[in-house]
């Protein structure tokens, strides 16, 4: 299989997308360790996986703070042999909800909670896992951006502004840690229907896109995880600091 003999970790690992990439990666033969605050709902996701033949452990861990993911990357480690992947899925809609304001009525309290979802958690998995990868002899991070950035809709200034300093970060990483071989990336989903027991609401709310996508449907956790798939694999070997926009042709970059 293509990913055998690799050992991935995915943060927010417990519920929609983030569930999906981990029970993909397992199929196709990857060592998973999965990382989420939501410890009952990671260990049936686990659970699944290994009824299904794959290979996984769950790690409870907060990716707000960096001692967690030191933690969670040596665990690994030590259960695999090694590290290879990262996909940095953790974020402010894993956790807790964006306020959907004006910007003039973000608080404090929303945008620096944003800015430490989004994007200082994923500068923390990365610190944490590159000596692990760098061992290795390089590897693959995916850090999980938002389409929103090139969209732009109003009343998200500072989930926006965290996930566009985000694609900055992973430019300039890739450059870093290219000369050991580390190759760094973002995706950038769409709106996804990725609850689990979505309302009417939730519903009609994902399907509004629907109307700008070159192909007009919803868009499903599904739809994502082969990209996941082939960025942490040695197909895509040779391809580092790219942005690759998943949510059905509505932006062109």
């Amino acid at each position: 299989m293509r990913l055998s003999g690799k050992t991935i970790v995915v943060t927010g690992a417990a519920h929609g997308i983030g569930r999906a990439y981990c029970e993909r990666l397992a199929s196709e033969g990857a060592n998973v360790a999965a990382l989420d605050i939501d410890t009952d709902a990671l260990q049936r996701v686990v659970d699944g996986i290994g009824q299904a033949g794959g290979s996984a452990i769950a790690i409870e861990a907060d990716v707000r703070r960096f001692e967690p993911l030191e933690s969670a990357m040596k665990q690994t480690a030590e259960e695999f042999g090694s590290i290879t992947g990262l996909v940095n899925n953790a974020g402010m809609l894993n956790v807790v909800p964006v306020a959907r304001v004006p910007f003039e009525e973000i608080t404090d309290e929303d945008w620096d909670e944003c800015f430490l979802l989004n994007t200082k958690s994923q500068w923390y998995a990365c610190r944490a896992a590159v000596p692990y990868l760098r061992k290795a002899g390089g590897g693959s991070i995916v850090n999980i951006a938002s389409s929103t950035v090139y969209r732009a809709p109003v009343t998200r200034a500072h989930y926006i502004a965290s996930k566009s300093a985000l694609i900055g970060f992973t430019r300039v990483l890739s450059r870093e840690l290219g000369p050991d071989w580390i190759r760094v990336n973002a995706v950038c989903p769409g709106s996804t229907l990725s609850e689990e027991d979505p309302t009417p609401e939730i519903v009609a709310m994902r399907e509004t896109p629907i109307r700008e996508r070159s192909l007009k449907r919803i868009e499903r956790p599904q739809d994502l995880v082969g990209t996941i798939s082939f960025l942490v694999s040695d197909d895509s070997e040779f391809i580092t600091g790219q942005v690759i926009i998943v949510e059905g042709g509505s932006v062109f970059v």
